[in-house]
């Protein structure tokens, strides 16, 4: 087990971790860092508690977001009307395809008559 020791709003925090996973911590603490200055930025002063727990709520939407935005998601959100149209559309190509399909032998057909 390695500890890393990351840095959030000038304040050390010890952390224990997997060896071979320290750059991948020291990654995801910048990555909070930088949430918290910008929070400070907006907010001027604010209590340590309450920028933690607003930090929490920033990567919390950041990870809501890319999850809707995931194609699984974008499946998800096809409606039933959607679903429907395609379903008639599809029926549609499939009944405009045995219809020539059909012409097709009637005139092979005609065909085999005359010889």
């Amino acid at each position: 087990m390695a500890q890393v020791t990351i840095t959030i709003n000038a304040r050390e925090y010890p952390i224990a971790c997997e060896s071979g996973q320290e750059a991948r911590i020291l990654q995801l603490a910048a990555v909070l860092e930088q949430k918290a200055q910008l929070l400070k930025h907006i907010s001027g002063q604010i209590n340590e508690n309450m920028l933690l727990a607003m930090i929490g709520i920033l990567v919390a939407d950041d990870l809501l977001e890319a999850r809707k935005n995931t194609p699984a998601a974008a499946e998800a959100q096809i409606s039933a009307q959607d679903t429907a149209d395609m379903i008639a559309e599809a029926d549609r190509l499939i009944a405009e395809r045995l219809r020539v399909v059909g012409e097709t032998i009637k005139a092979v057909a005609k065909r085999i008559e005359t010889l």
